[in-house]
């Protein structure tokens, strides 16, 4: 049975039943929620990160050197990496999707800013995304940074479990994050990018209740397990 681990913030490590390791959106180092810090991460095959922003890519490229993973993302920030010698690379791209060693990974559009962080010359400048992922037979969707989409339409049926951002102000808010689990109809849904500050301050317990019935809504905390 494959597994999801919180992190805080939008950082998550998955885990197959055969022991394959998958880093989401590392921010542990200066991440203010996570429970852990990089080094403590362990093992890692793959990395894959939504997009550039610092609180989902900071830790991406270190993470990567030090445990030999492979970097999945969006061409442009994957061509980033390569110049920071990052040898470990897959690029995918919007609507695009690749079966790796865990299962089949594809990129969905996200709705959100385009800055890499670390890259000062500013080439390397990518449209954001999510990620639509096997774990075991399972089918897992990291919204990334994003507003609400009629894009998100297109995943009704296809999701067990939602990952979205609730914090409002810079992504989409409980509102609309309760219609966007009204478009996809997942099984389980997992409020993230909240509360890690004050601009993105939010209860989780408020979006649960307006998602209601129409699916299962896992507040997790820093350090906790979802068994698939």
């Amino acid at each position: 049975m494959a597994t999801l681990t919180f992190h805080g913030h939008a950082t998550f490590t998955a885990e197959t039943a055969d022991g394959i390791r998958i880093a989401v959106d590392p921010y542990f180092d200066d991440n203010p929620a996570s429970d852990i810090k990089r080094a403590e991460v362990g093992p890692v095959d793959f990395i894959l990160c939504t997009h550039g922003h610092a609180d989902h890519f900071a830790d991406a490229i270190p993470l990567a050197k030090e445990t030999g993973a492979t970097l999945v993302s969006t061409f442009e920030i994957v061509a980033f990496a390569q110049t920071q010698g990052l040898e470990n690379v897959h690029p995918l791209h919007i609507g695009g999707g690749w079966e790796f060693p865990f299962g089949r990974a594809e990129m969905t559009p996200a709705h959100h800013g385009g800055l890499v962080h670390g890259d000062e010359t500013g080439c390397f400048t990518t449209v954001p995304g999510g990620f639509l992922f096997d774990l075991d037979g399972k089918r897992v969707y990291h919204a990334g940074d994003t507003a609400l989409m009629l894009d998100m339409q297109l995943l009704k049926g296809k999701v067990d479990v939602a990952i979205l951002p609730i914090g409002d102000n810079f992504t989409m808010g409980p509102e609309d994050a309760a219609r966007a689990v009204e478009f996809i109809e997942p099984e389980v849904v997992v409020p993230i990018h909240y509360g890690t500050w004050p601009l993105i301050e939010q209860d989780p317990e408020r979006f649960k209740e307006m998602v209601g019935d129409r699916a299962q809504v896992r507040v997790m905390n820093p350090g906790d397990v979802l068994a698939l």
